[in-house]
């Protein structure tokens, strides 16, 4: 890796770094985030605005569209990609110290919503190919097949919905 020469980096076959990254612990970890903060298809689940909510946030969402509704490993995957952007967007740039995540599920669709207490509207920027950063809503435009920003008295609601194949 560039700039690590000399720095011992993890091997792939470790018996530790195999259960860190498998299914089972990122499922009980959701569990664990489930158990903790609540779920987010029930009711909103207050989430710190804090730079390590996006895997809490992240670990909800798993949990929720894989397990709880029963859908597909790739929906589950661009869901939790979106929920992280969007949760990503309200810690970095709404300066709230509190923000709600809010899963719902109709026929044939999910929505999930972000509501933090700043009104400014988030903006869709043109990306290149380069750029580090500013790919967020670039990506929940991609692969939500909608998405909006619904003003409130104190505040706003970032969502995106999904569409889905009832069973």
């Amino acid at each position: 890796m560039a700039g690590l020469e000399g720095i011992e980096q993890p091997r792939g076959h470790s018996r530790a770094a195999a259960a860190r990254w498998s299914p089972a612990v990122e499922d009980e970890r959701g569990l664990k985030a489930l158990e903790l903060y609540g779920n987010p298809a029930d009711a909103e689940v207050p989430l710190p605005s804090r730079p390590e909510s996006a895997a809490t946030a992240r670990r909800l969402a798993q949990v929720v569209v894989l397990r709880h509704w029963g859908l597909t490993p790739r929906m589950t995957e661009d869901a939790v990609l979106l929920v992280s952007e969007l949760v990503g967007n309200a810690v970095r740039h709404t300066g709230a110290r509190v923000f709600g995540l809010r899963m719902r599920r109709r026929r044939g669709m999910i929505r999930v919503e972000v509501r933090d207490p700043s009104r400014g509207l988030p903006c869709l920027l043109p990306v290149q190919e380069l750029d580090t950063t500013g790919r967020g809503l670039y990506l929940i435009d991609k692969l939500s097949d909608r998405w909006g920003v619904d003003l409130l008295p104190r505040g706003k609601t970032t969502w995106f919905e999904m569409r889905v194949v009832d069973r």
